[in-house]
């Protein structure tokens, strides 16, 4: 089998898409495990905090997006199922706090908690749920006479996330530190108050999935888009070097200093097709994407770094694929 492997790729024209010849596109083909390892690579191409940038190189677009799909909506995470509401004042609703708090990332592992099962009953246990509170009163500051600002006339006029407080439950005070458990921020607005409003609540978490709700999904984003490639078909220079420069995304098109053009980096380009407005530049430039090349982006809500939730989507994929091959083993 030869080594040197075709990478497939996708031409852009000005109006329609042309698939190149060696593009497998979505039809199937023999797998072959030599093949695939030659070919498949992830690169991490930028870590910041809770964001990752990577790329999954020599994949099918299915797999590609089993994974993205997985990352969304099965890798689990921690969030409030119930509110008991005791007193609530203010002028929302019951059921749009509850839904407001359901939606606060928590700071908690969930490989470090079980699912709820019913034979846990109502409250859980310290296995499988973390429960909180949520206690504010909203006063009028006594030494305080006229002002037209309300953070200084009342006190808890705005209540935040950071004022929701950890109940440990059984022995989760000897396994969890205080910076293990709680709100990742605790700049979230929740709710505003005036002199006499209160709440009162008493807020159950449990482990679950982003298929069931949203809100258990661990990424605030995770998308994936096919790596751009831009080859110029002659030389471009002068004023229709700066030209092509505008067409593309900042950093795409670089000028030297002979005031020619080059690819400076056509990772980051948008797809645009504005190079194609101009009659004297719509053939200089190919524009393509490679098909099985796929730069991925993962923001984590926080709860789980970004490689970790893409290590535990890897885990279920996993998994799903030996339950898969023991059914039809047992067929």
């Amino acid at each position: 089998m030869s080594t040197n492997i075709q990478r497939p790729r996708l031409y852009m024209d000005e109006h329609k898409l042309k698939q190149d010849p060696h593009d497998y596109g979505l039809a199937d083909e023999p797998f072959n495990l030599e093949t695939f390892k030659k070919k498949f690579q992830i690169v991490v191409v930028k870590y910041d905090g809770n964001e990752m940038e990577f790329d999954m190189i020599g994949v099918h677009p299915g797999i590609a997006n089993a994974f993205r799909r997985l990352m969304l909506s099965e890798v689990p995470s921690m969030a409030i199922e119930k509110v008991y509401i005791y007193n609530n004042t203010s002028i929302m609703q019951d059921e749009v706090l509850a839904h407001r708090l359901g939606l606060i990332p928590l700071r908690a592992d969930p490989r470090r908690f079980l699912y709820k099962t019913e034979e846990s009953g109502d409250q859980g246990n310290e296995h499988d749920t973390l429960e909180f509170e949520l206690k504010v009163k909203c006063t009028r500051r006594k030494d305080v006479k006229d002002s037209s600002n309300f953070d200084t006339i009342y006190k808890n006029h705005k209540v935040y996330s950071g004022q929701i407080k950890w109940l440990p439950k059984g022995k989760q005070s000897q396994i969890f530190s205080e910076t293990d458990v709680g709100c990742i921020h605790d700049d979230i607005l929740i709710n505003q108050l005036r002199p006499g409003h209160e709440l009162d609540l008493r807020l159950i978490a449990v482990k679950g999935i982003g298929k069931d709700h949203a809100k258990f999904s661990p990424v605030a984003t995770a998308f994936y888009r096919l790596l751009p490639e831009i080859k110029l078909n002659r030389r471009i220079e002068g004023k229709e070097a700066f030209l092509l420069q505008k067409c593309f995304s900042p950093g795409v098109i670089g000028i030297d200093e002979n005031d020619c053009a080059y690819v400076k980096d056509a990772r980051y380009d948008t797809c645009s097709r504005n190079v194609y407005r101009y009659p004297q530049l719509e053939n200089a430039v190919t524009m393509a994407r490679v098909r099985d090349h796929y730069i991925f982006n993962v923001e984590s809500v926080g709860a789980l770094k970004p490689d970790v939730i893409f290590i535990e989507a890897v885990k279920v994929l996993k998994g799903k694929c030996r339950k898969f091959l023991e059914e039809i083993e047992a067929a």
